[in-house]
């Protein structure tokens, strides 16, 4: 029986740096990274000018992105999906796409400050000005009233890092 790849997702507010942990998880992995933001851009590309706008798209995405993702996993490959697992819902998604397949999985668990979080989101406008209207403290606020850290009761594999302190260099 061959055995099946292993998946990693991150939980994580607005600006916690989950797409940066997730190249240095794919890279220590040997794993395939799918981008939530890379894949909207390609089917629905300058489509997204408002959360309601990500969130539907989002949610046309995602049985394909599952299928894709099973079919990589059950060649024995680890995948790195830096899609958001910021809700219980979002979490759930991920569980039942493991539990169908029977394969591993690990969600890594940024826990960082609001402060940090608006640091960061900050200095992404600088180096990506495409997401300067999206990436803003209004829409920080917006997202993070739906944030919901993990728990023990959603039977997760959580790598939890806190972070609450400016990194220098």
């Amino acid at each position: 029986m061959k055995s099946l790849g292993k998946l990693f997702f991150f939980c994580g507010k607005m600006g916690a740096g989950k797409s940066t942990k997730s190249l240095v998880t794919a890279a220590e992995n040997n794993a395939v990274c799918i981008s939530e933001d890379e894949w909207l851009e390609a089917h629905y590309p300058n489509q997204i000018e408002t959360f309601e706008d990500y969130l539907r798209l989002s949610r046309q995405i995602k049985p394909f992105v599952k299928t894709h993702v099973q079919n990589i996993l059950n060649s024995g490959t680890n995948v790195v999906m830096d899609f958001p697992a910021n809700t219980i819902g979002q979490r759930a998604w991920f569980i039942l796409l493991c539990s169908e397949i029977g394969c591993r999985h690990e969600v890594t668990y940024l826990d960082v400050n609001d402060e940090l979080c608006l640091f960061q989101i900050a200095k992404r406008r600088i180096v990506q000005p495409e997401r300067a209207l999206f990436d803003t403290e209004a829409m920080f606020t917006q997202v993070t009233k739906f944030f919901e850290p993990p728990t023990a009761e959603e039977n997760l594999n959580i790598v939890h890092i806190v972070r609450h302190k400016y990194d220098i260099g």
